[in-house]
Order: C-alpha cells, then sequence, then structure tokens
C-alpha cells in the first residue's frame, strides 16, 4: 500500500538550518548523521508525556534521498490523530505524510522518499497511552536498509550469510541482547544493538552488517564491551554470528596480537605497612598476568601505558581489565595514542574524527571489557 500523502499546508520547519537537528520537549533519544540516523519520542517505549512536540530535521547529502523506517508508531486514537500525532514532511515537493496515529498507522514499515530533506514533527495533547514512536532512517546509497539479504559468504565454510544495514543510534534504544562475540548472539537479541557490542560498526556511524544463523548454545554468558552489557541468559534454538569482512578473507585477523615490550610513564613502588615491597611495574600489565597489575606512581598526572607490538600490525580492538579480586583497582576510562616509530604519536578519534576518542574502561577488578576500534589502526607501539 501506499503511505498517506498530501501538499503541505503548515510550517513544519525545525528551528534550526542545521542539518540532523532536533527541537522540542517531546525528542527521547536521537542521533541523527547524514547518512543515518534513530530517533524516539521522549521515554520510548514507556508512555510518551502530555503536551509535548519535537521536530527532527533530517538531511542527507546532496544527489541522495532518505528512506525511512517505522520501527514502531503507537500513539493514542483520535479522530483526525488530533491527540497526538505524527507527520512527515519534504519540504522540496512540499509533501507531507501522515498524520499518523493509532488508528491511522503508516501501511508500509518503510517510507522511500525523493528528497535529501524530511522534517519529522511529533506533538502530543492530553492523552492515556502509548509508546509513542522509534523511526530510524538512512540514505539511497544503501538500498537493502532494514532488509534482510541472503548471499553467498566467499568463505565455503559459511554457507548463507545475511546482509543488514544498521543505522546510528542502536546503541540506546530499547531491547535486551545476549552474548557475546566469541559465543555469538541469542537469536532474540536486538540485531543491530548486538552489532555495536560485537564491535563489527560504531553506533555513532551505523553501517553494513553481515552475519550468519548457527545452532543455538546452552547458556550465554554477561559480557561488557563497546558501552553496552550483554544479558546472561538461557537456551536458544538458533544463535547470530557477526563477521568482520576481514575474518571473511583470513581467519587470522581476530587474533591475540603479541606485546614485545611494556613502557610506561611512571609505577609505584610500593611499601605497605609491615616494610614489604611490591613493584607495579609496566611488564605485569598483560592481561595474562595474575596477581598485582601495572599502575602508575601515586598522584602522577596523564599516566600512560605503552605497548611495543615489535611489527607494525593492524589493530582491531583492546581488552582490559583490573588488578585483581585481592587488589580492588581498574581503570574507569582512557584515551588511545598510536605510533608507527615511537616518537610521533596519534590520538585515536573514531569513526567521527572530530575529538579524540573516550573509551569506557571497567567497573570492576575482574571482568575484562572489549572496545573495538573503528576503524582499525595500524601502528607498532599503542599508548
Amino acid at each position: 500500500g501506499s503511505h498517506q500523502a498530501g501538499k503541505l499546508r503548515q510550517g513544519t520547519a525545525c528551528l534550526s538550518s542545521l542539518p540532523g537537528v532536533s527541537a522540542g520537549n517531546g525528542c527521547g533519544h536521537t542521533l541523527l548523521t547524514p547518512h543515518s540516523g534513530t530517533l524516539s519520542s521522549k521515554n520510548y517505549p514507556g508512555t510518551y508525556p502530555n503536551h509535548t512536540m519535537c521536530c527532527w530535521r533530517l538531511q542527507a547529502p546532496p544527489g541522495t534521498s532518505l528512506l525511512l523506517a517505522f520501527g514502531d508508531v503507537d500513539l493514542e486514537p483520535s479522530e483526525h490523530c488530533a491527540h497526538s500525532s505524527l507527520l512527515l514532511a519534504d519540504p522540496q515537493t512540499g509533501t507531507a505524510y501522515g498524520p499518523y496515529c493509532r488508528n491511522s498507522v503508516p501501511s508500509a514499515p518503510l517510507l522511500v522518499t525523493n528528497s535529501s530533506t524530511v522534517t519529522v514533527l511529533f506533538n502530543s495533547t492530553s492523552h492515556r497511552s502509548g509508546r509513542g514512536l522509534l523511526l530510524s532512517y538512512a540514505t539511497s546509497q544503501h538500498p537493502g536498509t532494514h532488509y534482510t539479504q541472503e548471499h553467498v559468504s566467499p568463505d565455503p565454510s559459511l554457507t548463507m550469510c545475511f546482509s543488514v544495514y544498521c543505522p546510528a543510534g542502536c546503541k540506546d534504544i530499547h531491547g535486551d541482547i545476549w552474548g557475546n562475540p566469541s559465543q555469538g548472539y541469542r537469536d532474540t537479541s536486538v540485531l543491530c544493538k548486538a552489532a555495536v557490542h560485537a564491535g563489527v560498526i560504531a553506533d555513532e556511524l551505523g553501517g553494513q552488517i553481515t552475519l550468519s544463523r548457527e545452532k543455538g548454545i546452552t547458556l550465554y554468558e554477561s559480557a561488557f564491551a563497546n558501552g553496552l552489557r550483554s544479558k546472561r541468559g538461557s537456551l536458544s534454538e538458533k544463535r547470530l554470528i557477526f563477521h568482520k569482512v576481514c575474518c571473511l578473507l583470513s581467519p587470522a585477523c581476530d587474533d591475540v596480537l603479541e606485546v614485545i615490550a611494556f613502557n610506561a610513564s611512571s609505577w609505584w613502588h610500593e611499601v605497605n605497612v609491615l616494610g614489604q615491597e611490591r613493584a607495579w611495574v609496566a611488564e605485569r600489565a598483560a592481561l595474562s598476568t595474575t596477581g598485582h597489575s601495572w599502575a602508575a606512581e601515586p598522584g602522577a598526572k596523564a599516566a600512560w601505558l605503552e605497548l611495543d607490538l615489535g611489527t607494525r600490525r593492524n589493530v582491531t580492538g583492546i581488552i582490559t581489565k583490573g588488578s585483581s579480586k585481592q587488589h580492588n583497582y581498574y581503570v574507569t576510562s582512557y584515551h588511545v595514542s598510536s605510533s608507527r616509530d615511537g616518537k610521533n604519536w596519534r590520538p585515536y578519534r573514531g569513526s567521527s574524527g572530530q575529538e579524540d576518542k573516550v573509551f569506557e574502561g571497567n567497573a570492576d577488578s575482574q571482568e575484562e571489557v572489549s572496545n573495538a576500534f573503528i576503524p582499525s589502526m595500524v601502528a607498532r607501539y599503542i599508548r
């Protein structure tokens, strides 16, 4: 079926002319980029507030058009959607889609526009129920957006894979995930959220993911990775395995890299109340070390730990852990820099490229925490 469409008769322009903006007191989780994004009403999936408004202005690159996917539109029913409404406007053609509410829902889950600019307007008055709305969008550069496509994998051991495009902003949407990159993910996990956890896409950018469905396992252990925690969960009939492109071409791309030498800005020479000494030197930073780890000298400013990989390597991620149960010390956040010669250092800025990326570290001294480098980096030295 076709979407309700009509000529735009009222002003629905957002307050700013900048691309990818939102305005109003009814805006929930929002991440808008030129190529894709995710947006929701306030409190989604809880009931949205009374008497609120939000206006999102979506702006794609010139020469492309926007594709909008309706993840959920659950607004209280009313005649002509007077109590709560969702209206989409294409200012380039003067066309409006909607208004939508529970008794006037979009007729198809995907709206293909012929415009690079779309305004999304959400209004609410007094109402009693409704989850609100969840939408995502991408550009015509991703024609397979939000649809699953089967294709034959270059890896003969994988007979069929699925390719899906995930928009930016999936990390903070409602829904649970079970599993981790090594185990795979329970097939009822929120797919694109699981892809962020697995480190195959960056949440602030989105991207194409490739995965396969394989036989499920008995138990999925909880894990913290890329700012997301998966749940511990029981048996599922099938599990989802994410495949990085390099892994399809070379099974060695996720090998743990050998560190030839450790160096640090300082180290802690501890002397306890009994006069016993303990050296928290850089070499003790290896993940396999038992007992105490590396620690900078107490009070040291801008402390760093340096890893020498011996030769230039493609580095795709990092795993950190606290000291031990006996010594409840851990690093909660950190920056990363890389160097090819040990002299000239480049801060890691992630997919946005605008500012140095702050990685979310550990919350206790026991659990391993993973963070992916998207894009990966080629370096010999890492700080």
